[in-house]
């Protein structure tokens, strides 16, 4: 990433900064320790990159990894590089499946 990286999700949330965002995933990976995106196509214009797939992982509070927590939902993404980093990534999903699990399960 580069210094002055941009990270925006489709709620609207924007996270400015490398370091930010390094602990912005650490968290991320914290309560979905198995995160994946599964990229299926892609297109790319000078440096701009957009991904499209899914994106699917496993909620888990307290470190605990249930299968009945699981969810996948479609997903794209939208990457700019600058010098061979990215300096911005947007994801574009619907979050609903996880924010659904977070509001049913105890933490």
């Amino acid at each position: 990433m580069t210094l002055d990286h941009l990270f925006a999700d489709s709620q609207g949330i924007e996270v400015r900064g490398r370091e930010p965002m390094r602990e912005g995933w650490r968290a991320y990976f914290a309560m979905v320790p198995d995160y994946h995106i599964a990229v299926t196509d892609h297109l790319e214009n000078g440096p701009v990159v957009a991904l499209f797939g899914r994106a699917n992982g496993t909620y888990a509070p307290g470190g605990r990894i249930l299968s009945q927590n699981r969810w996948e939902t479609p997903a794209a993404w939208k990457a700019v590089v600058r010098d061979g980093l990215i300096a911005e990534w947007r994801v574009y999903a619907d979050n609903e499946p996880m924010r659904r699990l977070i509001r049913t399960q105890p933490a």
